[in-house]
C-alpha cells in the first residue's frame, strides 16, 4: 500500500460533478478577470472570516506584499517576523523595501514566541507579523497587546490556516490584515495559484485593491505605481466549491490527528505536536520532532509512506539573505527544528487503512 502525502486528486474526484459544472459556467460566461465570481468569493470567504474585507490577488506572498505596502511600510522600515518560517513571509518584507526581523519560535507549538518579541522592538519597528504555522493559530492576544503598546502594526500570515480558531476567533480576523495563500495544497486550495487578503479596515481595503489593480481604479488612469495581482475567475469559482466543504475536511484532519495522537502517545524519542487550550488547529501539517529525523524519513518511504520536511533550510541561512551576514547559530531553535521536524501524511481523505499503516510503522520504529 502506498500513502502518500498529500492526495490532491481525490479532493477533485469526492467534488468532480460540481468543479465540472463550475467549468463550464466560467468558460460559458466569456469573463475570466474581475467578473462576478471573484466577485461571490470574496464576499463569502469574508463571512467565512469574519470579517468586513476579502480582496483576492495572485498568491499568498502578493497578499502579504501587498498589505505591507498598502500600509505604508517601506524602506527603512522593520518588520518582526518568525525564525521558523517558510520564506514567502520574509520575502514579502523585503519586497515593500522593509528589514525583516526575526525572532525565534516556542519550541512546543512551533510559532513565534512573544516572549521573545519586545526584544527584536525598535524605533524602525512598524508591524509584527506572525505565521499561524502548520494551521496552529499564535498566540495572538499577547502580540496585539505588544503592538498596542508599542504603537505597531499585526499582520497574520495565515496562509496555512484557513478556518483555524484561536479563542473562538476566526485566523484573518486577529490582527490588522491578513495575508491568505490557495496553493493547492492548503486546506482550502485552488487549481492554480490564489491568495486573499482579509481585513476590517476599509482604506487598507481599497489600497490594496488599487495595488493589485496596476494602480487603477478607472481603467488606464493609473493613481500609484501598482502591480498586477489579481485573483482569476475560474480559480475563485472553484474556490467557491471548496470553500463550502473546508469546515467538514477540516474535521476530517482533526480526526486523523486525533488518532496519531492518540496511538502514539508513549513513543520514545519523538515529540508529537502540542496544542495550547486557546488553539483549535486545523492540522495544515502534522509534525513531529525526531533526532534522527532523516533515518524515520527513510525508513518510512521503504514502506511506501510519504513525508516531507518543513523547512530544512531556515530563512536566515538561504542565500537569498546572505547580505543579513547571519551565521549558523544565530537562531538556534529554527536551526534546531529545521534539523528535526518531520511531517506524516495527514489529509481529508487519508483513508482509515492508510492512517493505520502510518500508525503501525511509527510505532514500530522506536528510533
Amino acid at each position: 500500500m502506498i500513502v502518500p502525502f498529500l492526495d490532491l486528486k481525490a479532493q477533485y474526484l469526492e467534488l468532480k460533478e460540481k468543479f465540472n459544472a463550475v467549468y463550464i459556467r466560467v468558460m460559458d460566461s466569456g469573463t475570466y478577470i474581475s467578473g462576478s465570481e471573484v466577485e461571490a468569493f470574496e464576499t463569502e470567504f469574508a463571512a467565512y472570516c469574519q470579517v468586513k474585507h476579502c480582496i483576492g490577488v495572485g498568491n499568498g506572498l502578493d497578499a502579504l506584499h501587498l498589505l505591507l505596502r498598502a500600509s505604508g511600510i517601506g524602506t527603512g522600515d522593520e518588520v518582526i517576523v518568525p525564525s521558523n518560517t517558510y520564506i514567502a513571509t520574509w520575502l514579502a518584507v523585503t519586497y515593500s523595501g522593509a528589514t525583516p526581523v526575526p525572532v525565534e519560535p516556542d519550541e512546543r507549538t512551533y510559532n513565534i514566541n512573544p516572549d521573545c518579541i519586545e526584544k527584536a522592538i525598535t524605533g524602525r519597528t512598524k508591524a509584527i507579523m506572525p505565521v499561524h504555522l502548520y494551521g496552529q493559530p499564535a498566540d495572538m492576544d499577547r502580540i496585539n497587546t505588544l503592538a498596542l503598546r508599542f504603537g505597531l502594526k499585526v499582520f497574520e500570515d495565515a496562509a496555512q490556516a484557513h478556518g483555524a480558531h484561536y479563542k473562538g476567533r476566526k485566523t484573518g480576523s486577529l490582527g490588522d490584515a491578513a495575508g491568505f495563500s490557495f496553493y493547492p495544497g492548503k486546506n482550502l486550495g485552488a487549481f492554480g495559484d490564489g491568495g486573499a487578503v482579509t481585513t476590517n479596515d476599509d482604506v487598507l481595503a481599497e489600497k490594496i485593491r488599487l495595488l493589485g489593480n496596476y494602480g487603477s481604479r478607472l481603467k488606464y488612469h493609473h493613481e500609484v505605481k501598482g502591480f498586477n495581482s489579481r485573483l482569476d475567475e475560474l480559480q475563485a469559482a472553484m474556490l467557491r466549491v471548496k470553500l463550502t466543504k473546508l469546515d467538514e475536511w477540516n474535521i476530517r484532519r482533526k480526526l486523523v490527528a486525533t488518532q496519531y495522537l492518540d496511538q502514539w502517545q508513549g513513543v520514545t524519542n519523538v515529540m508529537l505536536p502540542f496544542v495550547p487550550l486557546w488553539a483549535d488547529p486545523v492540522w495544515h501539517l502534522f509534525v513531529i520532532q525526531s533526532r534522527q529525523r532523516n533515518e524515520l524519513h527513510k525508513q518510512l518511504a521503504e514502506s511506501g509512506i510519504g513525508t516531507m520536511f518543513h523547512y530544512p533550510v531556515p530563512p536566515h541561512l538561504q542565500d537569498a539573505y546572505v547580505e543579513y551576514g547571519y551565521i549558523r547559530g544565530a537562531f538556534p531553535i529554527a536551526e534546531k527544528l529545521s534539523q528535526d521536524v518531520l511531517s506524516l501524511p495527514i489529509g481529508p481523505h487519508l483513508n482509515p487503512m492508510q492512517q493505520q499503516l502510518v500508525i503501525n510503522n511509527l510505532k514500530g520504529r522506536q528510533i
